[in-house]
């Protein structure tokens, strides 16, 4: 009988185990570590999404910051706040009321107060770089009193300003709504049925204002 030296038998099982352990490796190292093909993109705190253009309707308001260029004249570029008197500054043309007027509107009038007496035929390019902030308060009978910001592109109705101060209260009493705003430096009270609104899917939104206050009254027991 025929035996086979110690030495060759350990040598015949170890070989193998250490090529398996090898090409083990060998793949772990070549993959990607589980954590970090799964790591989540984080934001940093505060950051925002770029802000984009406001469209042709957007209607300016003072503190909103314009931008206007003009084609083949980068010396009429401009970048300037609208101020309390609702007005632009622009090389050339001084201040121009911009204030309450649509983009488009204000476009125009700028381009055609280029066209009067400097240029011919003026390409202007109009664009808001910097929106004011607009807001309304919601106070009374709802259940997150407060102030509130306001799309920056879009109208904000009664029932949805009303809504986002969290709804009526208990005692909250849809039918007594007052708004106060102010028109041309005086202060106005509208008295509205935020009920009837409601009631009636054909009636016409009423539009909120920024710095409009609402107030919404109690039910009476």
């Amino acid at each position: 009988m025929n035996f086979v030296p110690c030495s060759i038998l350990l040598i015949a099982l170890v070989l193998p185990l250490a090529s398996s352990a090898q090409s083990a490796a060998s793949e772990a190292s070549a993959a990607p570590p589980a954590s970090a093909a799964a790591a989540p993109v984080i934001m940093a705190p505060g950051t925002t999404a770029p802000l984009t253009a406001a469209s042709p309707q957007y209607v300016l308001r003072s503190g909103d910051v314009v931008q206007v260029k003009v084609y083949q004249e980068d010396d009429l570029t401009s970048v300037s706040r609208i101020g309390t008197d609702g007005t632009v500054s622009m090389p050339l043309l001084g201040s121009v009321k911009v204030i309450s007027k649509t983009l488009e509107q204000a476009n125009a009038i700028i381009r055609d107060l280029l066209a009067k007496d400097y240029l011919v035929n003026p390409q202007v390019s109009l664009n808001v770089t910097e929106f004011a902030k607009r807001r309304f308060t919601v106070l009374g009978q709802v259940q997150r009193p407060g102030t509130y910001d306001m799309p920056t592109d879009e109208s904000v109705s009664l029932l949805q300003a009303i809504a986002t101060a969290g709804g009526y209260t208990r005692i909250g009493n849809p039918r007594r709504i007052t708004v106060q705003r102010t028109v041309d430096k005086a202060n106005t009270l509208i008295k509205l049925d935020a009920e009837a609104m409601a009631a009636d899917k054909k009636q016409k939104p009423f539009v909120v204002q920024p710095d409009d206050v609402i107030i919404v009254g109690e039910k009476w027991i």
